[in-house]
């Protein structure tokens, strides 16, 4: 088929059959009927309708794949739509694709069920949405190392529920509460991925000298505690003081074989708590004895720039953008931040996605979960 390669469409209706009507509709005069891939997600209004919308879109476009699911906000046509109903839908020509549907039994260590058995091709990325109630992500990451090392993991936790069972992901026309579900990409369409973190370091790096699992005793050989009071006493601005009370973070760098670090070389971390006493700090990872670590503040002006850094020249012809339900207007303060830095970089090229309760994306070849991120996969044919 001559034409697009790739659609999107949003509508913010307030009948779930009319808005799916509205959006189905101009997918399909974009791309036609048939597209290898498609994504649907919706706002909590449109949620218990959500198996109909994902029926009526694989029945009027058809998609040899549908995966989708509920959540807080949506992003379509560079907006991001953060109250009220909403339903955005992308479709795209990206070759070879495999449904994934997965889900997890507890225990030591936890096993994975549902993975397909015959993946015809090396896939180039996995698109994922999963349920974070009932599916460690992070278990998943280690699988795939042992059988498909390298490959990258884009998506997110869907966002719509606050308990167990309220979330709901859609593969084609099927609903599911719990598990995750997603898309192995094949060799004839490009995918590149960006993760911004949306952090600016404060205070100097230093290692880990002392540690135990996720808490973080001494850095530098002195006690964790103690050095961050030496960065409040070395002189905070009134902005760092309230930023610092708003939430702090950890950063650990991913490469300890540079000589120095700048943006991008930290994967961030939130720190959970402090004990004065023993000088510990909480943060919410494992960290290891002998990590470079620098402590971080969440910065709007500092996400916006860098964001923006990681966009410019890059081309795509579509792309997809998993944004963490901290940013939008609680951080930015104005709408559809994200969503227009991605529409004007890239042209208007077709985009879509959703808030997220953690954003997948790889920062240094390896796959992580993350908080306060966008997440962004960008698409392009072979």
């Amino acid at each position: 088929m001559n034409g697009p390669r790739f659609a999107g469409a949003l509508s913010q209706h307030p009948i779930t059959a009319h808005a799916v009507g509205e959006v189905a509709g101009e997918v399909l005069e974009a791309v036609g009927t048939e597209p290898d891939l498609a994504l649907l997600f919706v706002t909590p209004p449109h949620g218990g309708a959500l198996e109909d919308a994902a029926r009526a879109v694989r029945t009027i476009v058809q998609p040899r794949v549908l995966i989708g699911c509920a959540a807080e906000s949506v992003i379509g046509d560079g907006k991001e739509i953060e109250e009220g109903p909403a339903v955005s839908l992308w479709a795209g020509r990206v070759g070879d694709v495999v449904p994934v549907r997965v889900t997890a039994q507890p225990g030591e260590p936890v096993v994975l069920d549902g993975w397909p058995a015959d993946v015809p091709f090396e896939p180039r990325a996995l698109v994922l949405l999963a349920d974070p109630f009932s599916f460690p992500v992070e278990y998943l990451y280690q699988w795939l190392d042992e059988r498909h090392p390298g490959l990258p993991v884009l998506g997110g936790n869907a966002s719509a529920a606050r308990g167990p069972g309220g979330n709901r992901l859609a593969l084609d026309d099927r609903i599911a509460v719990d598990g995750a579900v997603g898309v192995l990409l094949g060799p004839t369409v490009d995918v590149a991925s960006l993760v911004s973190q949306g952090c600016r370091p404060i205070g100097q790096p230093l290692v880990v000298t002392k540690a135990e699992r996720n808490i973080v005793y001494e850095l530098g050989g002195q006690p964790a505690y103690d050095r961050l009071m030496e960065i409040a006493k070395a002189g905070l601005t009134e902005d760092e003081v309230r930023m610092v009370n708003e939430g702090l973070f950890m950063g650990l760098v991913i490469d300890e074989h540079q000589l120095e670090f700048g943006p991008g070389d930290f994967l961030v971390r939130n720190v959970l708590g402090f004990d004065p006493e023993n000088g510990a700090i909480a943060v919410n990872d494992i960290v290891d004895v002998g990590t470079t670590a620098q402590f971080h503040v969440r910065d709007a002006t500092t996400a916006d720039e860098e964001l923006r850094r990681l966009l410019a020249g890059q081309e795509a012809d579509a792309a997809l953008v998993f944004t963490c339900n901290g940013r939008g207007k609680r951080l930015f303060g104005t709408p559809h931040h994200d969503a227009d830095l991605v529409d004007v970089a890239l042209d208007g090229a077709p985009a879509a996605g959703l808030f997220c309760q953690g954003e997948f994306g790889p920062v240094g070849g390896r796959n992580f979960v993350h908080g306060f991120t966008a997440s962004i996969a960008l698409l392009k044919g072979s």
